[in-house]
């Protein structure tokens, strides 16, 4: 399978489209990819991009440097010229996991490096969530006097579980990534001398398989978390009519029957 290759340098993150995989990278290393309004800005257009190029199948997100991303740059809050605490939300980090939550295609957090803050809550947000074996966790908000955000308070405990999650919120505690896969905040740890080969190669999988069919299974889950059974039996019922109409499925199954790999084109 071969898509279009493409690739923008930004001022603060990398962004580029190969074989069907949008790769996103913060590229703050200095500040271990922290946040300010200018790379939130950033961010948030490449995933609307992301949500309406149909050449994208999968997106993968990572850090540059030693970091996935430190959460929010507080040079930026102390600025009296910067921007509110309620803008840098509701024009920041909100549409950002919002997007990440309702971009119907598979996203892969790659965290490589320190995840803290924000940077954390947008890496639980996305589908797959893989670390290499040097990575940590922290919710840091309560060290500042602050409290979580960027989805935080409503991926976590569904991850982990109440009690984990008020704990980890409350107290600030680093998690190793393999505390993060053994409580199941992550999915699986990779060693880190092979992890961006190994995460990408991932992405790279979820890109030549019935994306289509993988967005509808993401949209199910997300309407899962508040509807009731029945609710949830007619979402599954809506959305497994539409896959049955779609070219992967007929592909799929002509696969199946003729012996031979499939050929998905997400459609």
């Amino acid at each position: 399978m071969v898509f279009h290759t493409f690739a923008t340098i930004m001022e603060h993150i990398l962004f580029s489209i190969q074989d069907g995989v949008a790769q996103i990278v913060f590229n703050r290393p200095q500040v271990y990819n922290s946040m300010h309004s200018a790379m939130r800005i950033e961010l948030i257009q490449a995933l609307q991009s992301c949500a309406v190029d149909p050449q994208v199948r999968t997106i993968y997100l990572i850090g540059s440097g030693k970091a996935f991303c430190a959460g929010q740059d507080l040079q930026e809050v102390v600025d009296p010229t910067g921007p509110s605490m309620d803008k840098i939300l509701s024009e920041g980090y909100n549409p950002i996991v919002q997007l990440i939550r309702s971009i119907e295609k598979p996203i892969v957090a790659a965290v490589n490096g320190v995840a803290a803050g924000a940077g954390a809550n947008i890496a639980f947000a996305c589908d797959i969530t893989v670390a290499s074996e040097l990575a940590s966790f922290t919710q840091a908000f309560s060290k500042i006097g602050l409290v979580p955000d960027s989805g935080g308070t409503w991926t976590l405990p569904r991850l982990v579980g109440l009690q984990r999650a008020a704990a980890l919120m409350m107290l600030s505690d680093k998690i190793t990534a393999k505390e993060a896969e053994e409580i199941g905040m992550i999915w699986k740890v990779l060693s880190s001398d092979r992890f961006e080969q190994e995460s990408l190669q991932l992405a790279q999988k979820l890109a030549q398989m019935p994306t289509k069919a993988l967005g509808m299974t993401k949209k199910a889950l997300q309407l899962a978390a508040t509807n009731s059974f029945e609710a949830q039996l007619k979402v599954e019922e809506t959305l497994q009519t539409l896959a049955g109409n779609s070219y992967d499925y007929k592909e799929g199954v002509a696969a199946f029957l003729e012996k031979r790999a499939p050929l998905f084109k997400g459609e």
